[in-house]
């Protein structure tokens, strides 16, 4: 199965960097406006997002029910924020949307709905429930003899449900090589650090014991993301990538904090944290 991934030309990487920018601002006023949802993972899984839907993913906004499509299936649906503006930036709906978060009657609730957002390919928000059915979408893709692909986006604080384990071995026992996991580690979760709440070390180790060819990359370096999905069209097993991240990404007041897991900026807050995008993004692109 060839790979599909699209690199930039040399020095082109400022366009995804920009993107990114863009998105993680999307991100922010969203949470403000509405006052609840969730940062911190939304902002550790931007460039994870960014890469495969505008370099990785064959996907057609214009056409989201085409047969042919990749799949992406994101586990951790409390992170949808990322994945609204993401899909927004692509194209898949107006960027207006995006305005009506958590609103009763808006399509862009707290988890993503399959049934009301074009683009979105599971309805998720229980966690551990998305490997489980990647990899019946996996088995359905070889069935049909078809060459499309599933990306699945866990928590890594997910991977602590037992579920999730089981999908693993049941992917390595059919060799489903049409399969990706991709593990946002930032090491943290709603209670505490991952490593306190329940050790999730070597995790490495642990989906290579399951049977998975393994790549472990910066998680906000589009080199490595990119060369990291190339390879799986060289994989004659399911693939995991452990993506290392930095939970609140971009926000210096949210980096590596497990307050913001879970917690809304208020417009002070926002308002800052949107300063610091605009000049962070401005500092890396001179």
């Amino acid at each position: 199965m060839p790979s599909a991934v699209r690199f930039p030309a040399p020095g082109k990487y400022r366009e995804l960097e920009r993107k990114a920018c863009a998105i993680r601002q999307d991100v922010i006023r969203m949470l403000t406006a509405a006052g609840s949802g969730h940062p911190g993972g939304s902002l550790s899984a931007v460039e994870i997002l960014t890469a495969l839907y505008f370099q990785v993913l064959r996907v057609d906004p214009r056409q989201p029910d085409d047969p042919e499509r990749d799949r992406f299936i994101l586990s951790k649906g409390h992170a949808c924020p990322a994945l609204y503006a993401t899909l927004a930036e692509r194209g898949f709906f107006p960027l207006s949307w995006l305005e009506d978060l958590r609103r009763l009657g808006s399509p862009l609730q707290g988890h993503p709905d399959m049934r009301k957002v074009p683009g979105v390919e599971m309805s998720t928000g229980s966690l551990g429930q998305g490997l489980s059915v990647g990899v019946g979408m996996a088995l359905a893709g070889r069935l049909r003899e078809s060459g499309y692909r599933v990306y699945v986006l866990l928590g890594d604080g997910e991977c602590q449900e037992g579920q999730v384990w089981e999908a693993a071995m049941a992917a390595a026992h059919y060799r489903l090589r049409n399969l990706v996991a991709i593990v946002d580690r930032n090491g943290l979760q709603i209670d505490g650090p991952t490593e306190e709440v329940l050790a999730l070390e070597p995790l490495a180790d642990k989906w290579k014991a399951f049977g998975w060819s393994v790549i472990t990359v910066n998680g906000h370096d589009f080199g490595e993301l990119l060369s990291a999905f190339e390879s799986v069209g060289y994989a004659r097993r399911p693939t995991a990538i452990i993506a290392r991240t930095v939970k609140g990404k971009g926000v210096s007041f949210m980096e590596n904090q497990v307050d913001w897991h879970g917690k809304a900026p208020n417009r002070e807050q926002g308002e800052q944290a949107l300063k610091e995008l605009q000049e962070r993004g401005e500092a890396t692109w001179r």
